[in-house]
């Protein structure tokens, strides 16, 4: 029986980081811009992220933080009072010198009007957040300040991939100062679950939560939590971060306030924060070889009515009942809101239609034609099953199933990428097996491998810098829910009392 053909090539076991790029193309979520690692995204592409805005500002606002926002711009002093951090920055920062341009005498234009101070443009928003809430903190009766923005951020990338890696991208920051250091902890791993619950129920994500390394923690932080996603390449993606910053930018930035004995005291400060670069995950989370598959709480149509207009006689009819379906199935709540539909009312062959939709993955697919209007059927397909297959249905009983069938897709989305991640998440017990995990049987042209290795570490910088250049591997967390057990360090084999996560990482 002939290969059924994909409509991306190459398939994801073929070559996966190129099907990666197809999927997007295909998809029509974003594209490389004219200014190199930097996009342009698509209203396909923006408006998944303007769904993943609105439901994170949604349970941002219900844990009682507010929006604001913070300049672009950060003196280049500010960065310079924070050695740590600023180290860790230094490589991907873009700087601002000048502030105009003048024409020369050959009628080019040239930077002019140096600056008094360079200005880094942001790479992350700590230090002018810092000396931003210095201003505004006295007293312990200003604490805690519990804010947010959705910005643009800079960081200067080498090796460019859309939504995964990009020069400048969009995300949240949030900012947080407090009294006490308890009351920091706290706010750190209530955000981190915020965002553990939202890859969970709206991307249908699967994450490990937990706490990174010391190396891999974020520049400045005394504690960085994550959440750790395994896509179809079996690499992890760090899916979100928050980050329990101590008193050091408090320090750095002079947060101090009068506390309740009457003595001057350091402010003690989180962030935390995702980034569009969720899009790429749920790219290679979901995706197939016909493209991309977008769970229905984060997509920007839940459902898509193609009409089909043989002759030109029936195509008002068509038209006529293709939207007022729209309107009967918009007064259906999926999640507390209505649906988002839509009618492909462009003048192409159905199947050119059909096909433009199952590879942006809109979740379900109707089509309407003469025949369905003299039976009062519809031809339902649902992008979580095999592209040819579709389910009649009456159109009364679409309406009434509508929010069952997005949902049930979600919780297919859900278990898949799960069963997927438990599949190649492996006990390791020593060095041999460890690096034969990670190690391609075709280092020419690496094919889909590793996965998730849990195995015993014994803390030491160097067994994580021998594993990183050795395999470019690295401990993505270590795991909340890990329980004591005695083992050796599957590189140097010295005494363990805990396993970790290894993997390879985007």
């Amino acid at each position: 029986m002939a290969e059924q053909k994909s409509a991306v090539s190459p398939r994801r076991e073929e070559d996966f980081p190129e099907w990666y790029q197809q999927v997007v193309r295909l998809a029509d979520l974003a594209e490389n811009s004219d200014v190199r690692g930097c996009m342009v995204i698509k209203p396909w592409g923006y408006g998944i992220w303007e769904a993943i805005q609105h439901q994170l500002d949604r349970m941002f606002k219900e844990t009682g933080h507010k929006n604001a926002y913070f300049p672009l711009f950060i003196p280049l002093s500010y960065m310079e009072k924070e050695a740590e951090h600023v180290e860790g920055f230094a490589k991907e920062c873009a700087v601002v010198t000048h502030h105009r341009l003048e024409v020369d005498k050959d009628g080019k234009l040239r930077p002019g009007g140096e600056l008094a101070e360079p200005l880094v443009v942001r790479p992350t928003s700590e230090t002018i957040i810092g000396a931003t809430y210095a201003k505004w903190v006295q007293s312990y009766r200003d604490l805690p300040i519990l804010l947010n923005q959705w910005a643009n951020v800079v960081r200067w990338e080498m090796r460019p991939r859309l939504f995964l890696r990009t020069t400048e991208f969009l995300w949240q920051e949030g900012h947080t100062a407090h009294e006490t250091e308890e009351e920091a902890l706290r706010e750190t791993g209530q955000m981190l679950r915020v965002y553990e619950e939202f890859a969970r129920d709206f991307l249908a994500i699967p994450v490990i939560p937990g706490e990174k390394s010391e190396s891999e923690r974020f520049p400045g932080a005394v504690k960085t939590l994550t959440i750790e996603a395994m896509v179809q390449d079996r690499k992890a993606i760090q899916a979100g971060t928050s980050h329990f910053l101590g008193q050091n930018f408090s320090r750095a930035s002079g947060i101090r306030f009068l506390s309740r004995q009457g003595t001057q005291e350091l402010a003690w400060t989180t962030s935390w924060g995702v980034s569009t670069r969720l899009i790429g995950t749920l790219i290679m989370t979901h995706g197939d070889d016909d493209g991309m598959i977008v769970p229905p709480r984060v997509a920007p149509t839940h459902i898509v009515i193609l009409p089909i207009c043989p002759k030109p006689e029936t195509r008002d009819a068509v038209l006529d009942a293709a939207e007022a379906l729209r309107k009967r199935l918009l007064a259906v709540n999926f999640h507390g809101a209505p649906l988002q539909v839509e009618v492909d009312r462009r003048d192409i062959g159905g199947g050119v239609k059909n096909w433009d939709w199952i590879k942006k993955g809109v979740p379900v697919r109707v089509e309407l034609g003469p025949r369905d209007l003299e039976n009062g059927t519809v031809a339902v397909s649902r992008r979580d099953r095999g592209s040819r297959e579709k389910e009649f249905l009456k159109t009364e009983a679409l309406v009434e199933q509508a929010a069952a069938i997005l949902q049930s897709i979600q919780d297919a989305l859900y278990s898949k990428a799960l069963a997927w991640r438990d599949e190649h998440t492996r006990d390791i017990h020593s060095k041999d097996e460890f690096y034969s995990f990670f190690t391609p049987k075709n280092p020419s042209k690496p094919e889909p491998h590793g996965g998730f290795a849990k195995a015993h570490w014994c803390g030491s910088r160097a067994c994580e810098e021998q594993i990183k250049n050795d395999l470019k591997v690295t401990i993505r967390c270590i795991p909340f829910d890990a329980t004591p057990e005695q083992g050796r360090c599957v590189v140097c084999g010295s005494n363990s009392d805990r396993r970790v996560i290894f993997a390879k990482t985007y």
